[in-house]
């Protein structure tokens, strides 16, 4: 049973109290071990043959013996920790040890490259890595030249000039006295993350201790958690996805999380795997449910998911069709950023118009604008903007750390702008168009990249598409799209002029791709966006 039942009346009579003093890790972990101990996530390894369950009360204990070999490395309130570690218990143990000290984690994902490293760790001046011994390396390469790295931290084998995470834990006490800590305010820094923008460097996005209490409202309306749930986030823990779906809103609700050891994409292993465990609530970017909906899915016992979400594109109509009668649940879709929590969301409680994001979430005022922070009518193509409030609304970031000019960028005229542009129908729910930049403009059309990729998705022989805008001497642009094929099918002139056709007929003929490239793989940031930028440079 879905804890909203009313949208409108649920919008209405929203508040949401952070209080002056919080820390997620004494205030969520810490107190649900002490008044209802029960399972906290299921750690599985990359072969999914081992399963280690993990109660509040375990995460507790090793939460406080990594804050404890903290402070005996002198690491205090404030410093910056740089993180980089895979799906494993020690993530958790550093990330909930970290916050309740009050030292600020930047977590990585586990494919930067050592001068990516060298670049966030200058960049943010920190005093502490945190890497597994597979990434070490990269560190150790790279050391000399950040000056301000003191302390090296390593899950695994010793090594020269770092201390590891095992000694640091099993010489330390499993109790952590909260009174002799500096306090936490909500408003201390509690993380930073890097953005992966489609364009420039990486802008580092700074978020404080009530940002990890703002996600109640993304753990209950859009991801509709349980106490009872076992919910699984596919992503990497350098993601701000993470803190979404494997670390805030399902432990401010109470739900268990998988976290699995996995490297790559195996779909099988993945669905046996929510078999196995039980898996009630399930989050997954669209790209594997497109790979689902390709695979016999009546070989599995996929009856216990409750609950579906996805995010990052519109999904199709018939892949959640396919998913629907494989699981009898939904895929609601839902929208936000690395800067923000949910604020946009398909809800249980209402009709889902497939290709929507859905509706605003409780709390957080959103609105469809144009360049002067106007608000526009139905159907009108504008910025996905939130309103500036004193204080900020619930989850929403500061600006941009130590930078002022892309701060500026986007805090204008009374509204924070997301960078995508959608559009509002008649009902209320948001549409998404596309990245700001992305928009394509062919004879006077704005065309939705989004748009097109969504329904050259619907023909059975595209995998995978982008729709970029090719400059064009009589239209402007025309609309190029690259693709990459579904199993048993060739790429040729044949199917160029069948998929064009289809596109015709399925959506306004001036959206159809002018031009067809057939690839083995889309350029992606690290997080998983269309580096549209780059197909544009190439074509």
């Amino acid at each position: 049973m879905s804890t909203m039942v009313n949208y409108e009346q649920t919008k209405a009579n929203f508040t949401l109290e952070t209080p002056e003093y919080y820390n997620f890790g004494f205030d969520v972990i810490d107190k649900r071990a002490s008044e209802a101990d029960k399972l906290a996530f299921i750690a599985v390894d990359a072969t999914a043959s081992t399963v280690t369950p993990y109660q509040f009360s375990d995460l507790s204990s090793l939460s406080n013996q990594f804050a404890n070999g903290l402070l005996s490395l002198g690491v205090t309130k404030g410093e910056l920790a740089f993180v980089m570690i895979p799906r494993i218990a020690e993530w958790y143990a550093v990330m909930i040890g970290s916050c309740k000290l009050g030292v600020v984690t930047m977590p990585g994902t586990n494919l930067l490259t050592a001068k990516d490293i060298e670049y966030r760790v200058n960049r943010s001046k920190a005093t502490v890595a945190i890497v597994t011994s597979d990434n070490a390396d990269k560190v150790d390469a790279i050391k000399q030249n950040c000056p301000t790295l003191q302390t090296l931290i390593v899950i695994g084998e010793p090594r020269e000039g770092w201390r590891t995470f095992e000694q640091l834990t099993s010489d330390s006490e499993a109790t952590l006295d909260r009174s002799k800590l500096e306090p936490c305010k909500a408003s201390d820094l509690m993380m930073i993350y890097f953005t992966s923008g489609t364009t420039g460097m990486p802008k580092m996005v700074p978020r404080d201790m009530a940002y990890a209490h703002a996600h109640r409202i993304t753990g209950e309306y859009w991801m509709d958690l349980h106490e009872n749930d076992i919910h699984w986030t596919l992503s990497d823990t350098g993601w701000a996805k993470a803190a979404w779906g494997m670390l805030y809103a399902p432990w401010q609700m109470g739900a268990a999380m998988v976290l699995f050891d996995g490297t790559g994409f195996d779909a099988e292993l993945h669905l046996k795997l929510i078999e196995k465990l039980g898996v009630t609530s399930f989050c997954a970017p669209p790209t594997v449910y497109r790979v689902f909906a390709q695979m016999d899915l009546s070989r599995y016992n996929l009856s216990s998911i409750r609950h579906a979400i996805g995010a990052g594109e519109p999904l199709n109509p018939e892949v959640i069709k396919v998913w629907k009668e494989a699981t009898g649940a939904n895929i609601y879709d839902g929208y936000g950023q690395t800067e923000t929590i949910n604020i946009v969301a398909n809800y249980p409680c209402m009709p889902v118009k497939p290709g929507s994001m859905g509706k605003p979430v409780p709390g957080v005022d959103v609105h469809i604008v144009d360049d002067a922070g106007h608000i526009l009518g139905v159907d009108v193509i504008g910025h996905i903007a939130i309103r500036i409030t004193e204080p900020l609304q619930p989850g929403m970031f500061p600006g941009y750390w130590e930078d002022q000019q892309a701060t500026a960028n986007c805090f204008k005229n009374g509204w924070y702008l997301t960078g995508d542009n959608g559009t509002i129908d008649a009902d209320g729910y948001f549409w998404f168009v596309g990245r700001s930049d992305d928009i394509i403009t062919s004879s006077g059309y704005r065309i939705s990249p989004f748009e097109v990729e969504s329904s050259l998705l619907e023909h059975p022989a595209v995998l995978e598409s982008a729709a970029i805008g090719k400059p064009d001497e009589m239209r402007g642009e025309i609309v190029k799209a690259f693709i990459i094929l579904a199993a048993g099918y060739q790429a040729s002139d044949e199917l160029t002029l069948e998929i064009q056709t289809f596109m015709k007929q399925h959506t306004a003929p001036y959206k159809y791709p002018r031009e067809i490239e057939y690839v083995e793989s889309l350029p992606k940031t690290i997080s998983g966006k269309i580096r549209r930028v780059e197909l544009r440079q190439n074509s």
